[in-house]
């Protein structure tokens, strides 16, 4: 067999992805966070109704580390980070790949607002340790690193993007189409944006806000069209966060979808976390970005279908 041409192809960007999360992981130790590794595979993962868990027999694959991570937490742990492996099933395109690398990180004391905060510094620590300036090129636009970013509330970006209003959207039952089609490209352009308080529908793991039961403390960070980062200020409530997991283990039953079990021992700890935040990055996007690449394809060594 001749040299592989694809794979030698990649070896500038696979440099400068190495040198990348090696400026993610000293920014955190010099914020004073420790770092962690969990298992891959677990019993149960945190039921939501779009994302498939990759079965191994009888356990699976973590999506995210966030479940062990959190119950680090609630045993006392205060700034814990994680760069790993994660598995999703049938998530594959330009922009996804079924196996892929996360960045995951937990602070107690703070709120999503204060990890809107560290998302600004940590991207342009990383941009200027790959000798890049404030501002970078990502699909043929200039995009200013400078902060602040741009923040806008998913009520506000329904009402600029959108034909609907976000009320009605949820009520046609349209909120995630309209969010793919009309309000993510939109997002990041110029400059990174943070899109933030989801509906109650869409919390995911977030708490909701005391002074508006409507939304819950969630924000998604876009850059250039391309989401990167998903975080919430954590809904810290066992009983509460058990009624949310039944409820997407309906919507999956709904769907068509297997239903998972229910990760017991995490619920079971859940009510000794003290208030936190928390956030999971796509390392695999943001070296797509800095380095303007336009697939993932072209940032991992290998892909699913060269193995």
């Amino acid at each position: 067999m001749g040299k592989n041409w694809r794979l030698a192809s990649r070896q500038k960007a696979l440099q400068q992805r190495a040198r990348l999360i090696q400026a993610m992981r000293r920014f955190f130790i010099e914020q004073g966070y420790l770092e962690v590794e969990t298992p891959y595979r677990i019993p149960a993962p945190a039921p939501e109704s779009h994302i498939d868990a990759v079965v191994s027999s009888p356990w699976f694959l973590h999506a995210s580390p966030e479940i062990c991570m959190k119950r680090m937490l609630a045993a006392g742990y205060e700034k814990i980070f994680q760069i790993c492996r994660c598995w999703r099933e049938g998530e594959r395109g330009s922009q996804h790949i079924p196996e892929f690398t996360l960045l995951e990180w937990y602070r107690s004391g703070c709120d999503y607002l204060g990890l809107m905060e560290e998302c600004e510094e940590l991207v342009n620590t990383i941009a200027s340790a790959v000798g890049l300036g404030e501002k970078i090129i990502y699909r043929n636009q200039e995009i200013d690193l400078a902060k602040p970013w741009e923040k806008i509330s998913v009520k506000e970006a329904f009402r600029c993007y959108s034909q609907i209003s976000m009320a009605e959207a949820l009520e046609r039952n349209l909120f995630d189409e309209i969010m793919v089609r009309d309000i993510e490209p939109r997002l990041g352009i110029g400059k990174p944006t943070f899109i933030y308080d989801y509906p109650a529908q869409r919390r995911a793991m977030a708490r909701l806000k005391q002074e508006d039961q409507a939304v819950s403390e969630r924000f998604e960070l876009y850059i250039g069209g391309l989401e990167l980062a998903n975080a919430f200020s954590e809904l810290i409530n066992a009983e509460e966060q058990r009624k949310h997991f039944l409820q997407e283990n309906i919507n999956r039953h709904t769907l068509g979808k297997p239903t998972y079990p229910m990760p017991e021992k995490f619920l079971a700890e859940l009510d000794n976390m003290s208030p936190s935040a928390g956030i999971a990055l796509g390392v695999d996007r943001l070296v797509m970005v800095l380095l303007n690449i336009a697939t993932i394809d072209e940032v991992v060594s290998f892909t699913p279908e060269e193995l």
